[in-house]
């Protein structure tokens, strides 16, 4: 019989005891039990996919996009890079695991995206009883909330056995709405898609309270407090928390930034769009004159007073903690104005330097940054603000970030 890997032309001649072989492919007898040496102590070249299932720690070192099954404690959700709540979750968008069911150090977990095919089942605001369960996520090793995350997962089961969740088909019709305000707001726009969803949204939005331009400097210093400290604002683009006394168009001070630029649609600062506040935030007045009336869309050189902000001549790209922030604004824009009663009618599209057209792009990069920054505890308070205190509107997006592709992807 033939060892496993001798040469076919290995044979044993007739009344001989010796088996002749091609020497030119034998390996040295070294080298065979070095090998074995080497897998036996498990310093054999690694798969893509670890043979079993990485402890929390092992896949929070391990941040190179690659696919693995990760087992941890559900410890909660995150809504921010350094904040994981164990009670009241806002929605189903993430959890939190950790090696130890009680874990409270958001920098010994891994944040895990839920993407809308597992929420129903894997939620923690539909499902709080998971919060201590053992599960296995299986997906890309990769940061979320800017936090080592496991993103887009393909499976989750629970660790004891149970039933991987069903990441869903991306042709299913989107989910029939589990949001606090479905029964209610948006109760006439859920399980639509595409155009209808859009005119029904707009039809909801627009029921709402307008705003002066002076009245505006009073509403940002409620909707952008600084959570650490009520006396500031959290400007937007920069992230620097500066005091709300330091409105006004100097250095040093901060403005009223029009995420859609005023002049795209040349509605100015007059009361309607110009004044609607789900699309006005706080910004240091030099990061605002730089960023002008671009349109968004990535690359360019650095901003001078903004980290990881960039620009060229006809675009501007905000940092990665607010892009989806700044997508879902603009969104809504297009949703709420829809050139009624003489108002400008506000579209996206996926160009760049559009002028004083009432257009805004790139869609493609907006849609992209609404899927990769999730919406985060500041901006869902900054939502219930606008809608219990200033405007009584919502932004859709904010509520329900896929309905973003449910009416443009």
């Amino acid at each position: 019989m033939l060892t496993r890997g001798t040469p076919a032309t290995a044979r044993r001649p007739a009344g001989s005891s010796t088996v002749t072989t091609d020497t030119s492919t034998r390996r040295p007898a070294w080298l065979i039990l070095a090998a074995a040496l080497l897998l036996s102590i498990g310093l054999a070249a690694p798969s893509s996919q670890a043979a079993g299932p990485l402890t929390v720690a092992q896949g929070a070192a391990q941040q190179d996009g690659s696919a693995q099954t990760v087992r941890g404690y559900v410890v909660g959700q995150p809504t921010a890079t350094t904040t994981v709540v164990r009670s009241g979750f806002p929605n189903d968008y993430a959890l939190a695991l950790a090696d130890s069911a009680s874990e409270t150090d958001p920098g010994r977990m891994l944040y895990v995206q839920l993407t809308s095919g597992f929420r129903d089942a894997w939620g923690l605001r539909s499902n709080p009883d998971l919060l201590g369960d053992r599960v296995d996520v299986t997906g890309p090793l990769e940061a979320y909330f800017s936090h080592a995350g496991l993103k887009s997962p393909t499976a989750i089961a629970r660790a004891d056995g149970g039933d991987p969740g069903d990441p869903g088909d991306p042709g299913d019709p989107p989910p029939t709405g589990d949001g606090p305000w479905d029964d209610t707001y948006y109760a006439s726009a859920v399980g639509l898609t595409g155009a209808a969803l859009k005119a029904e949204l707009h039809d909801i939005v627009d029921d709402a309270q307008a705003l002066s331009y002076s009245q505006v400097w009073d509403a940002l210093k409620d909707t952008d407090e600084d959570p650490a400290n009520s006396a500031n604002v959290r400007l937007l683009y920069s992230g620097e928390s500066r005091s709300k006394s330091l409105n006004g168009g100097d250095v040093g001070d901060w403005n009223r930034e029009h995420v859609w630029a005023k002049s795209h649609g040349d509605f100015g600062t007059a009361t309607g769009p110009g004044t609607d506040v789900h699309h006005l935030r706080p910004t240091d007045v030099q990061v605002n004159g730089t960023r002008g009336n671009k349109d968004f869309d990535e690359g360019g050189g650095a901003v001078a007073g903004c980290s990881g902000c960039l620009t060229d001549a006809d675009s501007f790209e905000p940092p990665d903690a607010v892009k989806g922030d700044v997508a879902r604004m603009v969104l809504y824009m297009a949703v709420r104005w829809e050139g009624d009663a003489g108002r400008p009618d506000l579209e996206v599209n996926d160009l760049v330097d559009n002028g004083s057209a009432p257009r805004m792009g790139r869609i493609s990069e907006l849609l992209a940054w609404n899927a990769q920054d999730p919406v985060d505890a500041f901006e869902m308070r900054r939502n219930d603000r606008i809608h219990a205190t200033w405007q009584g509107n919502r932004n859709p997006f904010v509520d329900h970030p896929e309905w973003a592709e449910a009416i443009w992807g």
